[in-house]
């Protein structure tokens, strides 16, 4: 049986992968007693890690201990608060991420250096760490196979839904399962190299070999989303493989390597719709397909450009078929093409219409136009050429909304 045809979606998400644990508490980081913000994620297993990083300047302190610790490649559980970034926080902020980790790892019995600590939320401000080192102590007894829930709870910030996303499939007659969680609607812009996203697979895979699919896979999904174009301070994604499904290890040009990457792509572009879908104040979800390219890098280039620009944004939230500003992004995106050649149609669950052919505009009905729009999800289909290159971006449009989040995001 064909893995990749074998691939099936089903419920969960961080714990659906055999050998995980999670839990997800109010420690008190957040005012909000109602409000989960501190998350547990173990292997029962030794497992390998692999992750990808903000690659803004000012990486949190928890980005610099994870870097660390991937650099050595093994990992057996994820601490994760929310409320507080432990950005910009200085000596002080590296002391408490080290404190973290040291404490999870006395109380699950691991070594510090194999705990990955993340955190997002408010940026400059000192991180509450006594009350961290409590929750810590608290959410380690609670750990169980069904808590990826409250964990992906407790990660959320200005989230309004849930994100997690679990799928199966079948190799070396084993079932491989990989699942993950994510948060995001703000400040999301990912260069990686304020989203985080954890995903845990039971396949047996080489360290190089999941180093090498995470960045693929990051490169396919979070790094062609956007909400507001902009990098956080604590972008993180990470992966563990702990290799409870028994399977032969999977190495980076071997047997295996394409289905597993498969599968982590679906579950990685699943989160990161979600994050687009959640955007602050959105209220379309916009997904670009560039397809015709003649490369994968002018396919993305195009693609992002026109879910990054505040005018296509704008446009959408009037619901306005303002078609120029889609072609405008692509043409200043820094995609090669032929401008003769370019189609660009609109889709969503009312209908499609086509927009432009052959490099020139169409005439189109306006009302036929504007009930696409109403729709809550919509498709933007450009076609650059004659290329075999294609790229899907996602991203929302611009509200009145996001700038009243984003004005007192502080309190």
């Amino acid at each position: 049986m064909n893995a990749a045809h074998a691939m099936q979606e089903i419920g969960g998400g961080v714990t659906a992968a055999r050998g995980f644990v999670a839990a997800g508490i109010h420690a008190g980081i957040k005012n909000n007693a109602a409000k989960k913000d501190l998350a547990l994620l173990a292997s029962e297993r030794p497992a390998v890690c692999g992750g990808v990083f903000t690659q803004n300047k000012f990486a949190a302190a928890p980005v610099n201990w994870c870097r660390k610790v991937n650099a050595k490649g093994a990992a057996r559980a994820i601490v994760v608060n929310s409320g507080n970034a432990n950005a910009c926080t200085g000596k002080v902020g590296d002391e408490h991420a080290a404190q973290t980790a040291q404490a999870v790892g006395e109380a699950l019995h691991i070594p510090a250096d194999e705990v990955l600590v993340c955190s997002t939320g408010v940026i400059g401000v000192t991180m509450p760490i006594a009350t961290v080192l409590d929750g810590v102590a608290d959410i380690a007894g609670k750990l169980t196979y069904e808590g990826g829930r409250d964990a992906a709870e407790a990660i959320m910030t200005t989230d309004t839904c849930l994100k997690q996303c679990a799928v199966t499939y079948e190799y070396q007659g084993k079932l491989i399962t990989v699942g993950g969680m994510a948060k995001g609607s703000g400040m999301i812009h990912p260069n990686m190299a304020t989203m985080l996203c954890f995903i845990t697979t039971d396949l047996a895979i080489a360290q190089p070999a999941l180093q090498k699919a995470v960045s693929e896979a990051a490169a396919a999904t979070f790094n062609m989303v956007t909400v507001d174009g902009d990098t956080s301070t604590n972008d993180t994604m990470l992966v563990l493989a702990n290799g409870a499904a028994g399977n032969d290890p999977v190495a980076a040009d071997g047997e295996g390597y394409a289905a597993f990457l498969s599968a982590l792509i679906f579950v990685a572009a699943r989160l990161a719709k979600l994050m687009a879908y959640d955007g602050e104040g959105a209220t379309k979800l916009l997904e670009c397909v560039v397809a015709g390219a003649a490369s994968l890098k002018d396919a993305r280039l195009a693609a992002k450009a026109v879910v990054c620009s505040s005018l296509v944004k704008a446009a959408f939230y009037g619901e306005d078929a303002n078609w120029g500003r889609i072609i405008c992004a692509a043409g200043y995106s820094g995609a090669e093409f032929d401008t003769a050649e370019v189609n660009l149609r609109l889709e969503s669950a009312a209908g499609g219409i086509d927009l432009m052919q052959n490099g020139a505009g169409l005439p189109f009905d306006e009302a036929q136009a504007a009930k696409i729009l109403q729709e809550r999800e919509i498709k933007i289909l450009l076609t650059l050429g004659r290329g075999a290159y294609t790229a899907t971006s996602w991203g929302c449009d611009l509200s009145h909304e996001y700038v009243n989040i984003n004005a007192d995001y502080r309190s």
